[in-house]
């Protein structure tokens, strides 16, 4: 076959049958088309008089030769470009027919087609290539029912249509009932227009974050929609419908800002509440700065109508392989009652809570975290944004920022600099190291050849170099960062050398033995005197370097010894192993009375000799008696082999008994039997885990061997030498902690919030509720739906429940009572697929009165959620209610009511 305008040879292409040859002979048609190009649409489209009719063909050929030197003459008619300048590529599953006649492609069942970037799937589709447009359609199963809706994929955008009609040239599209999703919208339009690649024009469409776009829980309904994918949607009138029940909420026009980014800056909307105290409020109203992919910043803002105001800046950050973490500022300025009246007060309290943590991959030499939660002392007890016991109840406040740094020389050198705080909630105590250097020189073994063998007495000696220093502040919240706390600053310094050693003695025993040397420099020391004129001692502070030196020796001797009850190996319990390590240790410090002074007592010229002019320094002060104390302890494991309950299992399991049961005392030999006593009490501690590790039990108790007068003071007479037992069990206590649930595993501790506020991380207090945001749902999110339903209709309701049991026995003055005995539980559980509901409570035999107690329920309502947790009882009752849209980009369609929090 040849082209008869190029003249080149085409080789006739043999088809496999696929339906019929009238098929075969259409697409080779078709495949020519293409092939010619232009040759088909110049020649045979525009040129159709060119062809040789019946007549002309019945003369004989003439052969025209053609002069080298003639011009060509340019046709005056313009050529036609070809109908679609990219590959087609498309198929189906029944048939694709080809029509030349009218220039159509029909492709039909599973059929898709793709047309550089666009990709459409569909029931049924018709490619016109003389208009150069497609249609794309539904189709009808056996029942009749309309299967294979349209999947319209153009770049990133994506629609899911009952029918399409896409022209390839103008790039428009008119679409019906078409379905796409941009970021957390899902939108539904009885009719689109496509202007072009980035405007839309809808009409009667649907905007919601509901799963099923065709039947939404919610949804805002719009008549005329302008659409630009990534960019915004703005409306005409919209209103909201709830359960397709038009509601009143409605809106002239609206705007949608869009992003294909991860967040995007807005206005975070404000809800309104009342109290009795404060008057009317907005609440939790600012402003969101998305400032870029690695941090962003939340303004956030209340306002009473009697005055009171806070304001909150919250700032999260990462940094992938190098940093994350979060920064939390809160100021409130509150005013209760009103100006004239005896229950006004005014106050300002803040906290500030930083969190920082290092990726170990970027420098694993070095380190850096913080930990931060400081401010005023009254802050969660009194903040009208925090509702959470745990973190009321909670007594201290601390931080921590360290840096740590290692040096690969040698020996290697480590640096670590280190500012903490801690803070006292009920003395308003603070004590802050604003820094401490701690460095230290690896240990050196100086006797150790060239073969690096540490082995025995000599070559195990060792030594190195300690340096910490100290710049420490001692404040209350009154004067904190005031110049007062400046001025009271202590700077010491203290460096130490240690010297040690450790060898073998019979082949059993450990030994070891040290000594160590310090040296304290300080900037501040004391000077007492009596004064004449007030009558009484007084401390003078005297500002200047200063120094002392001390040292101390150590020793201890220690085994292991392993011994096996065995019962049988047809015995449920074979054998019982039991592992004891007992040790002996000895210390000795001397006294160093040269650094004490005397002073005048009174006005008679008294002296007394029982000062240190380092008395209460940063690194203490050095001893006035020696030291001579040898210490006994002994620490117990006790653990059983056991027949596993699997006959298939061979070997038996191992099961702890106890995981520790320690003894420990020591004997004073410099005790005088009036202030010291030669012995000390006897310590006992243990703990165990029951029920696959899911209970920890710990016990402790405090046994004196010496007996009490009748005053109740302690005399240096054994108890048993008075009549008594061989000894005297002054305190005891016994705690169980015990999580459990029918998932198989124990509860995830999801109370994170409270623990960096100082409380517990479980929700024995009740969970953590942050008034700026209760979008969070109270309980664990982690179960799939599905399986939920699952355990629903097959009578296994996800639960889980944690329990702590606290009982304390007091004995020091013959009051032989139970000081303490409390339970608190804590449960929550899937009522429903859709209904969850939780309690925390607890109740004090002693007192004879229910502790906390909080009840939290809260309903899925799909893209909804509804909550209400309350606390009944006590100082802190309150409760709370919110139903909202889940979905970020709609947040502040809300209605949160709570009541004022009792202070």
């Amino acid at each position: 076959m040849t082209c008869q305008k190029t003249g080149h040879n085409f080789t006739k292409i043999a088809f496999k049958p696929l339906h019929t040859n009238l098929f075969n002979t259409v697409l080779l048609s078709f495949f020519l088309t293409l092939g010619c190009g232009n040759l088909y649409s110049q020649d045979i489209k525009s040129k159709k008089n060119a062809l040789p009719t019946a007549k002309q063909a019945d003369k004989p050929k003439t052969t025209v030769t053609e002069s080298p030197v003639d011009t060509v003459k340019v046709d005056s008619i313009k050529p036609k470009k070809t109908f679609l300048d990219g590959k087609v590529k498309y198929r189906a599953k029944d048939y694709a027919k080809i029509d030349q006649k009218k220039k159509l492609i029909t492709l039909y069942n599973e059929a898709e087609l793709y047309y550089k970037d666009v990709e459409l799937k569909s029931g049924i589709i018709v490619l016109d290539y003389e208009k150069d447009e497609v249609y794309a359609g539904r189709i009808k199963d056996s029942a009749g029912v309309l299967i294979q809706y349209p999947n319209f994929k153009q770049g990133a955008s994506e629609v899911q249509p009952d029918s399409i009609r896409f022209n390839f040239k103008t790039k428009k599209a008119l679409i019906y009932n078409s379905r796409t999703e941009q970021g957390e919208f899902r939108i539904k339009a009885e009719v689109t227009k496509k202007e072009n690649d980035s405007v839309y024009f809808l009409k009667r469409a649907r905007f919601t974050t509901a799963k099923d776009i065709d039947d939404p829980e919610y949804y805002f309904l719009t008549r005329k929609v302008k659409f630009v994918p990534g960019k915004k949607i703005v409306t005409g009138l919209t209103n909201m419908v709830i359960a397709d029940v038009p509601t009143p909420i409605a809106l002239p026009f609206a705007f949608f800002p869009m992003s294909e980014e991860k967040s995007i800056s807005g206005i975070i909307i404000p809800s309104y509440n009342d109290s009795n105290t404060r008057g009317f409020s907005l609440q939790n109203g600012g402003y969101y700065f998305a400032l870029s992919d690695n941090y962003d910043l939340t303004v956030l803002g209340d306002y009473y109508t009697n005055g009171s105001y806070a304001m909150r800046f919250e700032s999260a950050y990462a940094k992938i392989y190098k940093y994350r973490g979060n920064v939390n500022i809160r100021f409130e300025n509150l005013i209760n009652s009103e100006r004239g009246y005896p229950d006004y007060s005014k106050q300002n309290i803040y906290n500030i809570q930083w969190s920082h943590s290092k990726d170990s991959k970027s420098n694993p030499n070095s380190t850096f975290s913080a930990s931060v939660n400081l401010g005023s002392s009254k802050y969660f007890k009194q903040s009208i944004n925090q509702a959470n016991v745990g973190s009321n109840l909670n007594n201290t406040l601390s931080s921590s920022i360290s840096y740590n740094r290692t040096f690969n020389t040698l020996p290697q050198a480590r640096i670590a600099v280190t500012a903490t705080h801690t803070q006292n909630t009920q003395t308003e105590v603070i004590n802050m190291t604003l820094p401490s250097l701690q460095a230290s020189i690896d240990r050196v073994y100086p006797f150790v050849g060239k073969d690096g063998v540490k082995k025995g007495f000599i070559k195990n000696i060792n030594l190195q170099y300690n340096l910490s220093g100290k710049n420490s502040y001692v404040t209350t919240d009154s004067l904190f960062f005031k110049p007062q706390m400046f001025r009271d600053a202590e700077i010491g310094m203290q460096h130490s050398i240690p010297l040690s050693t450790n060898f073998k003695v019979f082949k059993y025993f450990s030994a070891s033995a040290s000594a160590n040397y310090q040296e304290t420099w300080v900037n501040k020391t004391i000077e007492k005197s009596y004064n004449i004129d007030q009558s009484k001692v007084i401390d003078r502070t005297v500002n200047g370097f200063d120094a002392f030196r001390t040292y101390n020796f150590s020793s201890s001797l220690g085994t292991t010894i392993y011994g096996t009850f065995k019962f049988g190996e047809n015995k449920r319990i074979q054998a019982i192993r039991h592992v004891m390590r007992p040790s002996i240790s000895y210390a000795y410090t001397p006294s160093f009375e040269k650094y004490y002074d005397t002073y005048a007592l009174d006005a008679t010229g008294t002296t007394i000799k029982d000062y240190t002019r380092f008395e209460g320094g940063i690194y203490g002060s050095p001893g006035l008696s020696n030291s001579n104390i040898v210490g006994f302890d002994l620490s117990n494991t006790f653990e059983a082999k056991v027949r596993d309950s699997d006959s298939t299992k061979t070997e038996p399991k191992k099961m702890m008994l106890l995981n520790n049961l320690n003894f420990s005392t020591s004997y004073n030999f410099n005790a005088d039997g009036e202030t010291t006593f030669a012995w000390e009490p006897v310590r006992v501690s243990g703990g165990t885990q029951l029920f696959e590790n899911k209970m920890n039990v710990n016990f402790a108790a405090t046994l004196n061997p010496y007996a009490i007068d009748n005053s109740g003071q302690q005399i240096n007479v054994f108890n048993i030498d008075n009549g008594g037992s061989l000894f005297r069990m002054t305190s005891a206590n016994v705690t169980l902690n015990y999580s459990f649930s029918n998932k198989g595993t124990g509860k995830d501790d999801k109370n994170q919030q409270s623990q960096r506020n100082g409380g517990r991380n479980d929700d024995l207090f009740g969970t953590n509720t942050d008034l700026n945001d209760t979008r969070n749902s109270q309980f664990s999110e982690d179960d799939n739906e599905d399986d939920v339903i699952t355990k629903f209709f097959n009578a296994k309701l996800p639960w889980d429940m944690t329990m702590a049991y606290s009982l304390t026995y007091s004995n020091v003055n013959r009051e032989n009572k139970i000081s303490g005995n409390s339970i608190m539980i804590s449960a929550n559980m899937d009522i429903t697929p859709k209904w969850k509901g939780g309690v925390s409570t607890g109740y004090d035999f002693v007192q004879k009165g229910v502790t906390f107690t909080q009840l939290r329920f809260e309903r899925d309502l799909l893209s909804w959620r509804m909550a209400f947790n309350w606390t009944p009882l006590g100082e802190f009752s309150n409760w709370n209610f919110f139903i909202g849209i889940k979905s970020g980009i709609l947040s502040d369609i809300k209605w949160n009511k709570r009541s004022t929090i009792n202070r």
